[in-house]
């Protein structure tokens, strides 16, 4: 089995991206399941029901999202229904939406971490009791780990050796350097990167983002523009569920001109 993982796609360009690159990238490489991180995908912060459709419509199976998961509330009575969005698991109980499901043999699972963000429940921990509960779970499992820290994505990485086929860090929108597969099986990479406008700084409006840090400032920023670049890691699943590789594939739209 194939699995691509794609990280956060940033606004129309991001979606743009998808639409033009994922469906000759899904038939190239013979593609078996597609999870993105869609939780910018709606003008740069949040999700839509709209966004998510299109998204969808474009080739994606499962979306996750991440601390913007509540920005677009429209998208909140469509967490408990059927569509395959997820929010991280370790809200705490009682908030709309589920953090895993099983799609096409695949359980996958959404996390936030904590270091530097919002004091979830432990995303360790969660995990812990996640695979506890779920006896008759498929033998290959992916992870979209959302957090800030580094250390905290190779930390539950490591963690999770061996127990989970990958964990794949989102949010910080940079794509890391280090995919690889560890002693244990599981194939990971501390972040997947962006998917979207390549003139921004981390998919925003680069006048917008470097004028907040000049002046410290509240201001609305914009998406930023330029040709969208699609960022993403390819796995390849054995039959046990452990990951046989995995393999970085960033792609500039214009390289598919």
């Amino acid at each position: 089995m194939k699995i691509l993982m794609v990280g956060d796609v940033v606004g129309r360009p991001g979606r743009r991206a998808v639409r033009e690159l994922l469906p000759s990238l899904r038939q190239q490489h013979d593609i078996d399941l597609v999870v993105a991180n869609g939780e910018n995908a709606a003008g740069g912060i949040g999700l839509t029901k709209s966004t998510a459709d299109e998204l969808f419509d474009s080739g994606v199976d499962v979306l996750t999202m991440g601390n913007h998961v509540w920005d677009q509330k429209d998208l909140i009575p469509c967490l408990d229904g059927d569509l395959p969005i997820l929010r991280p698991l370790n809200f705490p109980p009682g908030v709309p939406g589920r953090g895993y499901l099983v799609r096409k043999g695949v359980l996958i699972v959404n996390l936030m971490g904590r270091t530097f963000m919002a004091p979830l429940d432990c995303p360790f921990r969660t995990m812990d009791r996640l695979l506890a509960e779920l006896s008759d779970r498929p033998s290959a499992i992916v992870v979209d780990f959302h957090a800030e820290a580094t250390s905290e994505k190779v930390a539950l990485g490591r963690y999770l050796d061996g127990r989970v086929t990958a964990v794949v860090g989102t949010h910080t929108h940079v794509g890391t350097a280090d995919a690889r597969v560890f002693p244990g099986g599981t194939a990971f990479v501390t972040d997947l990167g962006m998917t979207g406008p390549s003139q921004s700084i981390i998919g925003d409006d680069i006048e917008g983002v470097i004028n907040k840090f000049l002046t410290l400032m509240p201001r609305r920023i914009s998406v930023g523009v330029g040709p969208p670049i699609l960022n993403s890691v390819l796995i390849d699943v054995a039959e046990d569920g452990k990951a046989a590789s995995i393999a970085r594939h960033d792609i500039a739209l214009e390289e598919r001109a």
